[in-house]
């Protein structure tokens, strides 16, 4: 059997590998310094994003919901806001009309592409008015 350490950081990672992260993982520090042979978990707080990310991911909904994509039918960068009705719901990062596309027309974005993409916004934002 492994450590509770051992056992954290496998979930860690994992989390990891789907795009959650939870800053409070930690083995639990009152029963981890207790005599009991196996400590307990805290998964501790996290925002209501990472929350809706991770039911997502555990849902097997694909892609999750948060994460960035690439609408491979025109080029089109958008977050994961949801899935209803076998359609991926996204949303433009840099604003604008929501759409709707199938799973399938969904690629993995490219780090670049959502950074310029989130640039461009807090650009647009940053205009003072003419």
């Amino acid at each position: 059997m492994r450590s509770t350490e051992e056992v954290v950081q496998a979930l860690r990672e994992a989390l990891v590998g789907v795009g959650v992260v939870l800053p409070s993982l930690a083995v639990d520090p009152v029963t981890g310094a207790s005599e009991e042979p196996f400590a307990l978990v805290d998964l501790g707080r996290c925002n209501v994003r990472t929350a809706e990310r991770l039911a997502s991911v555990l849902r097997g909904e694909v892609p999750a919901v948060g994460s960035h994509v690439v609408d491979v039918r025109d080029g089109r960068i958008g977050e994961v806001m949801g899935h209803l009705g076998g359609r991926v719901q996204l949303r433009p990062v840099a604003g604008g009309r929501e759409w709707d596309c199938s799973p399938e027309s969904t690629g993995p974005a490219p780090p670049g592409d959502v950074l310029r993409a989130q640039v461009r916004k807090v650009n647009g934002e940053g205009r003072l008015p003419c």
